[in-house]
């Protein structure tokens, strides 16, 4: 099955953002891969998320407007100034951080619609391992966080017990491939209707 089906597959999923990877040292990096005209035909609920890497601004403008991306997730160096341009032109923007370091979260708060926590990589992501989720409740900013790394098929329970009160979403993926780029429909969709665990000062779920 190629990419442009699993795409499809996984719009029908009960997922809010679907990620492109613009990042060309990336084995999933999608030009040539997918056309925007495909991009183009998922539904109007559904975030396009381009992924870009210490990219130049007018690139990732470019290539945001050509395979029809709503929502830039900064995942290098990027600046703030940066961050407040780009959100200026209309996109959302998602910022990446690494938790296990001293981050001025305060300049981007203004510019960022989410921050990203991710486990440190030199390759910028992609590792496939979690960081210490405990690091979690270090962040005290209002602006609300998705969080990424390593997350995979095992770690629903774990994860839905994180409850601090920023926490938006999760960000899952190479635990969920097949080989780098493909994902597996049917992995994710038992993962996202794994029910939380009961709660006992409630007597269980409805």
């Amino acid at each position: 099955m190629g990419d442009t089906a699993i795409m499809h597959q996984l719009a029908q999923l009960p997922v809010d953002m679907l990620g492109f990877i613009f990042y060309s040292r990336s084995p999933r990096y999608v030009i040539g891969k997918i056309e925007p005209s495909e991009i183009a035909t998922l539904p109007e609920h559904i975030s396009n998320v381009g992924v870009f890497v210490n990219e130049n601004e007018a690139v990732i403008e470019t290539n945001a407007k050509t395979y029809h991306i709503d929502t830039l997730q900064l995942h290098g160096s990027e600046s703030p100034e940066m961050c407040r341009n780009l959100k200026n032109k209309g996109f959302r923007i998602i910022k990446a951080f690494n938790l296990t370091r001293q981050n001025n979260f305060g300049a981007y708060a203004p510019y960022c619609d989410f921050f990203l926590f991710d486990t440190p990589s030199e390759q910028h992501g992609g590792t496939g391992a979690k960081f210490d989720w405990s690091l979690l409740e270090n962040y005290k900013g209002t602006t609300p966080f998705l969080l990424s790394g390593g997350i995979g098929p095992n770690d629903a329970e774990e994860v839905k017990h994180i409850k601090h009160p920023q926490m938006a979403g999760i960000d899952i993926n190479s635990k969920f491939e097949v080989e780098p780029g493909i994902k597996n429909p049917e992995l994710i969709k038992q993962f996202i209707t794994i029910k939380p665990p009961p709660n006992p000062l409630k007597g269980g779920n409805p």
